[in-house]
């Protein structure tokens, strides 16, 4: 089979790759603290033909090489870790992160995952919880005595008693990594630390880089709907153009065939 076809064949299936990525975005533009991905492409080896610089004579040189390419990979998907719009929700559970960092969250097996999404619950013990009913770490329990509650720039949760009085129950504490592109999506706005992404640095909010907390706000999705929709159809013309390149192919070679 011609080579062409298998070129533009790896052009078809980057593509579609690249497609997938882009509609899993536009799918979670209402997710609370998505972070949206984009696809990153690498070049195939190279059949070398001629290689530059090589003999054409005995004093001469060749300026140029005849290399041939064989075709496109998608390599990696990568995170793009921009700050997503703050909404104001108004809900004193609802915390978002201003900055770098990420709430831990304890998992069913005993790790730790991280997140942006604060949109945190109660549980029917008093605990901070996420949607899914996930512990926040360090765990932070309001009595059913609290009439109010306030978490604090720094991560500071006080309650306001409805006896009188307050009380401080505690303080978020958010990680921050080395690598934040190299964690790992796990789904339900959870991600896990690896070899890539490099090891936790816990650390109270506003102190060594660490972002700060905005009570009663929620960060939205850092998706935007028009370039990714710029972006969809500068894949569907890729895509477009490399099935053409296969037709094309197909047809050089029933003319060659006819004319045998």
């Amino acid at each position: 089979m011609d080579a062409s076809m298998w070129v533009a064949k790896t052009g078809l299936d980057a593509q579609q790759t690249r497609m997938n990525v882009i509609s899993n975005n536009l799918a979670n533009v209402n997710t609370t603290g998505f972070k949206r991905d984009r696809a990153v492409f690498e070049d195939l080896l190279y059949q070398n033909i001629r290689q530059a610089g090589g003999q054409t004579g005995a004093n001469t040189q060749a300026p140029t090489g005849l290399m041939l390419g064989t075709g496109v990979r998608v390599v990696a998907t990568e995170k793009l870790h921009a700050q997503g719009n703050m909404v104001n929700t108004q809900n004193p559970l609802d915390v978002a992160i201003a900055g770098e960092g990420y709430f831990q969250i304890a998992q069913p097996d005993g790790t730790i995952a991280y997140t942006r999404d604060g949109n945190f619950k109660l549980s029917n013990t008093g605990q901070l919880v996420t949607s899914s009913g996930m512990l926040l770490q360090p765990a932070i329990t309001i009595p059913n005595t609290a009439s109010s509650v306030t978490v604090g720039r720094d991560g500071t949760v006080s309650i306001e008693l409805a006896a009188g009085g307050a009380q401080v129950l505690g303080q978020i504490q958010i990680a921050r990594f080395v690598n934040p592109g190299g964690l790992q999506s796990m789904g339900q706005n959870m991600m896990k630390d690896t070899p890539a992404s490099g090891l936790p640095q816990v650390l109270q909010p506003g102190v060594t880089g660490a972002g700060t907390l905005m009570q009663g706000t929620l960060e939205a999705s850092n998706v935007n709907v028009v370039e990714e929709m710029v972006n969809m159809i500068e894949t569907q013309r890729a895509y477009e153009i490399n099935s053409k390149a296969i037709s094309a192919v197909d047809g050089m070679l029933k003319f060659i065939n006819n004319n045998m």
